[in-house]
């Protein structure tokens, strides 16, 4: 089919059996993650195919990028990019939970990277929920386990980057709070000039800084006719830009 390959300029993901396909908030933040270049290990959280790895390899000089992913069929899909990549031997997937991932792992890594669900499921305990809902809900993983898993994670100058609702920001920012973490870098995003803001990406470390760096993209001009901040942002992944 169309869709069960995307294609970037320097990789490709197959995403045929995997719940969550190829978005803009994925690539929005491997593109967008603030890099110094010291950054030696690397986690993605809820990994997927594996894109946000594979853009960090991409652009960093990481000697390991280690991915989780609970999903089997994601797992699968994942560890088949990273092994097809340039940089299979910097890239390693493991199948697990978060909270078991943490709970285990007794290394720290320099930065972690993480597009979250964003939902609350609506379904109650007795409803059955497909991979999809289950990539997305965020009972499966809440905000209270991702801050504490990465907080138990995080080196101590590293940087814990991700994207969420524009809406959601104040509350993870003050949840993120109650682990030490604190927003350094915020990019929030809105899809064209008129509409509201839809995204907000954020980057926290543990030492609050005096003054928060925040800045606006705007996608597209109009359908399909993208603003120069934006195109700047992911030329070196999408293959039209």
């Amino acid at each position: 089919m169309k869709n069960d390959i995307f294609h970037f300029k320097e990789f490709d993901v197959i995403q045929s059996k995997s719940a969550m396909k190829i978005g803009t908030d994925a690539v929005l933040l491997g593109a967008w993650v603030p890099l110094t270049h010291t950054e030696l290990k690397v986690l993605d959280i809820g990994a997927g195919t594996g894109v946000l790895s594979l853009q960090i390899a991409q652009r960093s000089i990481a000697d390991t990028i280690d991915a989780v992913e609970i999903d089997p069929d994601a797992f699968e899909e994942c560890v088949t990019n990273f092994e097809n990549s340039p940089w299979g031997d910097r890239l390693f997937c493991y199948h697990a939970g978060f909270v078991e991932f943490y709970s285990e792992m007794e290394e720290t890594y320099d930065l972690i990277i993480s597009n979250p669900p964003f939902f609350q499921s609506p379904l109650n305990s007795e409803s059955k929920i497909n991979s999809r809902e289950t990539a997305r809900f965020q009972d499966r993983l809440n905000f209270e386990e991702l801050l504490k898993g990465v907080s138990v994670l995080l080196a101590e100058d590293g940087q814990f980057s991700l994207i969420l609702p524009y809406p959601k920001m104040e509350e993870f920012i003050q949840k993120a709070e109650d682990y030490a973490l604190f927003p350094t870098t915020i990019l929030n995003v809105r899809g064209h000039s008129s509409s509201p803001l839809k995204r907000s990406l954020i980057t926290f470390r543990r030492n609050k800084e005096e003054t928060i760096k925040q800045n606006e993209l705007i996608i597209e001009l109009e359908r399909h006719h993208y603003t120069q901040d934006y195109i700047d942002l992911v030329k070196d992944f999408y293959l039209k830009m």
